[in-house]
C-alpha cells in the first residue's frame, strides 16, 4: 500500500513540476477504475504530449500535432490507431474494445478519457501497454487500478509491456 502511494505521489509530482517546462522524466500515468453500477472500466491517461506526438510520428512517418493549435482531424485518427495497437485490455480472458471518449490539455500533458463497457464482473485483467515505451528505454507507464475497492499498481517499460491482475 505504501509503495502504491509513493509511486502515485512521485508520478504526480513529476507531471506537475514538469508540465510547463521541457521535461526530463518520461512517465505516463493511467488510472483505471471499475464502476460496477455502470458495468464499465473508466480509464484516464496523463501523457506528455511531445513524447506521444514523437512516438506516433515515428510509427507512421508523419508529423503529428496533438494538443496544439495545428492539430488536424488526421492527427486524432493516427492517435486512435496508435493507441489501439499499443494498448489493450483483456477482462476475464476476453479482449475488450476500448472506446475513446475525449481529451484535453493541461500544460504539456495530454489527458485522455476511455471506457470499456459491458463488464459484469472482474476476475482478471490482462494489460498490454507499449505506449511510447517501444524504442524509448526511459519511458515508464504507471497504471493504477481500483476494482471493487482493491487498489493495485503496475509498471510498464520497454522490457515489460504486459501485466496481469487477479481478483
Amino acid at each position: 500500500m505504501k509503495k502504491t502511494i509513493l509511486i502515485t505521489f512521485f508520478g504526480l509530482l513529476f507531471l506537475t513540476l514538469t508540465s510547463f517546462t521541457a521535461h526530463k522524466f518520461y512517465v505516463a500515468l493511467y488510472q483505471v477504475n471499475y464502476a460496477p453500477e455502470k458495468k464499465m472500466l473508466q480509464i484516464t491517461t496523463r501523457i506528455f504530449v511531445d513524447d506521444l506526438n514523437s512516438a506516433i510520428g515515428k510509427k507512421y512517418t508523419k508529423k503529428v500535432n496533438l494538443g496544439s493549435e495545428k492539430e488536424a482531424e488526421e492527427d486524432l485518427i493516427f492517435f486512435k490507431k496508435y493507441f489501439n495497437e499499443k494498448f489493450n485490455i483483456k477482462v476475464n480472458g476476453q479482449v475488450k474494445s476500448i472506446h475513446f471518449l475525449s481529451k484535453e490539455m493541461e500544460g504539456d500533458v495530454l489527458i485522455c478519457y476511455f471506457s470499456i463497457k459491458e463488464i459484469q464482473k472482474i476476475n482478471s485483467i490482462e494489460i498490454y501497454n507499449a505506449v511510447i515505451t517501444e524504442g524509448n528505454s526511459e519511458q515508464q507507464n504507471i497504471m493504477h487500478f481500483n476494482v471493487m475497492g482493491v487498489k493495485n499498481t503496475l509498471l510498464f517499460t520497454e522490457s515489460t509491456s504486459k501485466g496481469v491482475l487477479k481478483y
